[in-house]
């Protein structure tokens, strides 16, 4: 069975870092893409990052570029965010997601696939 874990969300205030882990069981992901979404209340589920299975290609959501990075460990089946500089227009429920469909351009994606985490979640104070 498929699971994935988040951890590592909190309160902060505004500028401050937070780092996103985000631990996979239950299959084998080192040629899935991993990645991150974000839903804050009362909007729609928002693309923030995804890292290719080989960890070389990135992908980062127009609000976020510049300030979070992704990166993975497939030893250890886990994700990370590292996210920077972050303002109260962060605040949302962060949720993994996995799947072979790594987005290399275009339109965001809805999703990488179909297995998502339980979400955490992630207050910037102002």
């Amino acid at each position: 069975q498929v699971q994935l874990v988040e951890s590592g969300g909190g309160l902060v205030q505004a500028g401050g870092s937070l780092r996103l882990s985000c631990a996979a069981s239950g299959g084998i992901f080192s040629r899935y893409a991993m990645g991150w979404f974000r839903q804050a209340p009362g909007k729609e589920r928002e693309f923030v990052a995804a890292v290719h299975w080989s960890g070389t290609f990135t992908n980062y959501g127009d609000s976020v570029k510049g300030r979070f990075t992704i990166s993975r460990d497939n030893a250890k089946n886990m994700v990370f965010l590292q996210m920077n500089n972050l303002t109260p227009e962060d605040t949302a429920v962060y949720y993994c997601n996995t799947g072979p469909r790594y987005p290399g351009g275009g339109l965001p994606p809805d999703s990488l696939g179909d297995y998502w985490g339980q979400g955490t979640q992630v207050t910037v104070s102002s």
